[in-house]
C-alpha cells in the first residue's frame, strides 16, 4: 500500500510538474514570440495586366527579395529542395530528432561536423533573426524558434519564407530575386540544372556566387545533382544531362520597365506591396527599345515620350515617359506623357470630322488652298507654299495649314472644345483667351495621354473612350455624347489610312496623323488600327528648340517602328457604317462640289437671302417615331430662310434629290442620335441633333 502510494504521489506532482512546464513554456512562447514581422519587409513590386513582373523597388536596407509563393515556384524545384535540405520536412514539428542524432554521431566520431541537422523550418527562424555568432547558445535558440515559427505557420507557409529570405549572394534574397538575376525569368520553369544551382547556392551563398566564384558554384551544383534524394527526385539520367548544362557567369538587372508609371505607383500607395497596372510587358518591352534606339539618332538632349491604349477596354497597355530614365541630359526622370505641349497639326482631323458630319464637305469637294486673312489671323502652311484647289481629302493628307483654318471657321472653334470634352479631354488656352482658330494649328497645350484619348474615340467609331491613368483609374467607355457620329469617323479614318509611310516603313495598315508645333518645339505622330491606339511625342523636355524636328521625319518613323515592335497583330479598321461612301466630284451635290465660305467666315455669293434656318425638329428634340417597335415613321423637316434648291443630311449621307421646298421627310434607320444637316444653293448649311425614340 505504502508503495502504490508513493507511485500515487510520484505521479501526481509529475504531471502536475509537466502541466506547469507546459504551462510555462506556453507563457513563454507567448511572451517571446518569434520576429515574423520581419518577414514581411519585401520588396515593392509593379506588375502589369497579367501578374508579370515590371519594376521592383528594393527593401530600405537596400535587398532585393521579392516575395515568393508555392504558385510562383517550378515544382520539380520544390521536391530537389526539400530532398537535398530537409527530407523529413512535412513530417516533424520543427527539429529532425534523427538529423540531430546523426550530426552528434558524426561530429564524434570524426572530430568535425561532416552534415548538418538543420532543419527547413530552423534556417526561416535563422533568416528572420540573424544570428551574431555560431554558438551553442545561437544554435539552441534557433531550435525553440523552429518550434514556435511550427506552432503558429503552416508547412506552405515557412516554406514560402524560405523561398522568400533564402540568401543568394550579394543583395539578392528569395528565389525569384536570384533566378532573375542569374537566369533572367521567373522561377516557375526551371531546368533541372537551374533548379539545382538555386537549391545549392543558400548554403554558402558568397562562396558559391556563380558569376564570382564560377568552378566553387559547378562543383556545388554538382553535389546536389549526385545527392541519392535529388536523383530520386530529377529521374534517370537527369543528372548526368544536366551536368553538362552551363553555369551563368553575370549577374542581371532585375526588370526595371515602365519607370514613371511605376514609381507614381509606388507614391500613390507606399505601404502596398504588389501594384497592379493595366500595361502588358511584352508591349512595355517593345517600346522602350525603339524609344532607346531612336534617341540614339537624336541630338543630346531630346528625349521620346509613348503611349498605347487598347480601345476594347479603354487600358493603357505601354507607356513609355522617356528615351532613358537614368539619361540626365535628355532629363529622362521628366515624364512627357503627362506635361502640356503644343500638339502641332495633330487636332485638325477633328475639324474636318466635324465638317463631315455637319454636311459642309465631302471627301471630294473642293477647297482652296492660297493665303487668306481671317480678321487679321493668316496662316501659311508648313513649307511655305500653296497648293491652290485641292479636295478635302488632299488637304488633309497634306496637312494644309489654310483649309483646316477655313473648315475650323465655319463649324467654330468653340464647337470643336465641346467636342473635346465630350472625350474628358480639354486643350488649354492661353491664359483668359476664348478658343480662337490658332487652336487648329496647335495653339493650345495638351498632354500626350490626352491626345491618345482623344483618337481612341476616332477608333472606337467616335465613342469616346477613358483610357485611365495605367495604375488605378478605371478605363472604359464614357457615358454620353459621341466625339463625332460613326459616318464623320469613317471618312477621318479613310482620308488618314492612305496617308504614305515615312521613308523607310512599309505599310501596316494603320491611320496616321503628324504634327510640329511652332518653333520646331515638338514633333508628334498619333495612329491607330482597329483596336489600338499609339501616340508618340518627340522634344526637348526643357521646351528647348530642336531645328529640323518635324512630325513627318522625326516622329512618324517612331510610330511605324513602335507599332511592329509592340508585337501586336494589326486589327483591320472598322468598315463603313450605313451612309458613309467616298463619292466622285462629278457626283457631289453642287452645294458639295467647292467649299464656298471666304476666309472671313462670310459666303461667297452675294445674296440678300438670310441663311437656312432649321426650324423643325428643333435642336436637341426627342422625337417618337415608333423605332421600339421596328415600324419606324417618317419625321417631316421643316427650313426657313437659304437659297434654294436645298440639300438635306443624315448624318453626313444625303436623303434625296435636290429640293426646291422647304418641307421634305426623313426616315430614321433606327433609334438614337442622328444629325441633321441641311444646305442652301450656295453652301450655307444649319444642323440639328435629335435623339429618335
Amino acid at each position: 500500500m505504502k508503495l502504490r502510494w508513493k507511485l500515487s504521489i510520484g505521479l501526481t506532482v509529475g504531471l502536475v510538474l509537466a502541466a506547469g512546464l507546459i504551462v510555462g513554456l506556453d507563457a513563454a512562447d507567448r511572451a517571446y514570440p518569434p520576429p515574423l514581422e520581419n518577414a514581411r519587409v519585401v520588396s515593392a513590386e509593379v506588375l502589369d495586366a497579367d501578374g508579370e513582373l515590371l519594376r521592383a523597388f528594393a527593401t530600405p536596407q537596400g535587398r532585393w527579395r521579392l516575395r515568393t509563393t508555392i504558385e510562383n515556384v517550378d515544382p520539380r524545384f520544390l521536391k530537389m529542395l526539400v530532398a537535398y535540405e530537409d527530407q523529413r520536412f512535412y513530417e516533424h514539428a520543427g527539429v529532425d530528432p534523427w538529423a540531430l542524432g546523426r550530426a552528434a554521431l558524426q561530429l564524434v566520431t570524426n572530430g568535425r561536423v561532416v552534415s548538418g541537422a538543420s532543419t527547413l523550418s530552423m534556417q526561416v527562424a535563422r533568416l528572420i533573426e540573424p544570428r551574431e555568432s555560431r554558438s551553442v547558445a545561437a544554435k539552441l535558440r534557433q531550435l525553440v524558434r523552429a518550434v514556435q515559427i511550427e506552432r503558429r505557420l503552416s508547412k506552405t507557409e515557412i516554406l514560402e519564407l524560405y523561398l522568400t529570405h533564402a540568401p543568394y549572394g550579394g543583395n539578392l534574397e528569395g528565389v525569384r530575386a536570384a533566378s532573375l538575376a542569374y537566369f533572367g525569368k521567373e522561377p516557375r520553369r526551371l531546368t533541372v540544372a537551374e533548379a539545382a544551382l538555386l537549391v545549392a547556392l543558400p548554403q554558402s551563398p558568397e562562396s558559391r556566387r556563380p558569376d564570382r566564384h564560377f568552378k566553387i558554384a559547378l562543383a556545388a551544383r554538382e553535389r546536389v545533382l549526385q545527392r541519392s534524394a535529388v536523383a530520386a527526385v530529377t529521374g534517370d539520367g537527369e543528372a548526368e544531362r544536366a551536368a553538362g548544362d552551363g553555369i551563368p557567369r553575370r549577374r542581371m538587372q532585375l526588370p526595371a520597365y515602365a519607370a514613371h508609371l511605376a514609381e507614381a505607383a509606388i507614391r500613390r500607395e507606399p505601404k502596398v506591396g504588389q501594384h497592379q497596372t493595366t500595361l502588358k510587358r511584352s508591349i512595355q518591352q517593345g517600346l522602350e527599345q525603339v524609344a532607346r534606339e531612336a534617341s540614339v539618332k537624336l541630338s543630346p538632349k531630346v528625349s521620346v515620350a509613348m503611349v498605347m491604349a487598347d480601345i476594347t477596354t479603354g487600358a493603357i497597355v505601354g507607356e513609355v515617359g522617356s528615351a532613358d530614365y537614368f539619361d540626365a541630359s535628355r532629363s529622362g526622370w521628366v515624364d512627357m506623357t503627362r506635361v502640356n505641349r503644343s500638339p502641332g497639326s495633330t487636332l485638325k482631323p477633328f475639324i474636318y470630322g466635324l465638317a463631315f458630319e455637319q454636311g459642309l464637305v465631302s471627301q471630294e469637294t473642293i477647297i482652296e488652298d492660297r493665303p487668306a486673312d481671317f480678321f487679321g489671323y493668316r496662316p501659311k502652311n508648313f513649307d511655305m507654299t500653296y497648293q491652290g484647289d485641292v479636295s478635302v481629302r488632299q488637304a488633309l493628307q497634306l496637312s494644309l495649314n489654310v483649309p483646316a483654318v477655313r473648315l475650323l471657321d465655319a463649324v467654330g472653334p468653340s464647337r470643336l472644345m465641346i467636342r473635346f470634352r465630350r472625350a474628358d479631354v480639354r486643350p488649354v488656352l492661353p491664359a483668359n483667351e476664348a478658343p480662337g482658330l490658332a487652336i487648329g494649328l496647335g495653339g493650345v497645350g495638351i498632354t500626350l495621354k490626352d491626345l491618345v484619348q482623344a483618337y481612341a474615340a476616332l477608333a472606337n467609331r467616335g465613342n469616346p473612350m477613358r483610357i485611365g491613368n495605367g495604375i488605378e483609374d478605371q478605363p472604359g467607355m464614357i457615358d454620353g455624347e459621341p466625339l463625332l457620329e460613326p459616318q464623320a469617323v469613317w471618312n477621318v479614318a479613310d482620308i488618314l489610312s492612305d496617308v504614305l509611310p515615312p521613308q523607310g516603313s512599309r505599310r501596316l495598315g494603320i491611320a496616321y496623323k503628324t504634327g510640329t508645333s511652332y518653333g520646331y518645339r515638338d514633333a508628334w505622330s498619333v495612329g491607330f488600327d482597329g483596336r489600338y491606339v499609339l501616340g508618340v511625342w518627340v522634344g526637348r523636355p526643357d521646351n528647348g528648340a530642336v531645328p529640323g524636328i518635324a512630325g513627318y521625319q522625326t516622329a512618324a518613323p517612331i510610330l511605324f517602328e513602335a507599332f511592329s515592335k509592340s508585337g501586336v497583330p494589326i486589327t483591320p479598321l472598322p468598315s463603313a457604317p450605313p451612309g458613309a461612301v467616298r463619292i466622285a466630284q462629278a457626283e457631289l451635290p453642287i452645294s458639295q462640289r467647292r467649299f464656298s465660305m471666304t476666309a472671313n467666315g462670310l459666303i461667297s455669293a452675294s445674296t440678300r437671302e438670310p441663311a437656312p434656318q432649321i426650324v423643325y425638329p428643333p435642336e436637341g428634340a426627342r422625337v417618337d417615331l415608333g423605332a421600339q417597335s421596328g415600324d419606324i415613321s417618317p419625321l417631316v423637316l421643316k427650313l426657313q430662310g437659304g437659297r434654294a434648291p436645298f440639300r438635306w443630311l443624315a448624318n453626313g449621307k444625303p436623303l434625296s434629290d435636290l429640293s426646291r421646298r422647304r418641307t421634305s421627310e426623313w426616315t430614321p434607320d433606327g433609334a438614337g442620335y442622328s444629325t441633321l444637316t441641311v444646305i442652301d444653293a450656295v453652301g450655307r448649311a444649319a444642323s440639328v441633333r435629335v435623339f429618335v425614340e
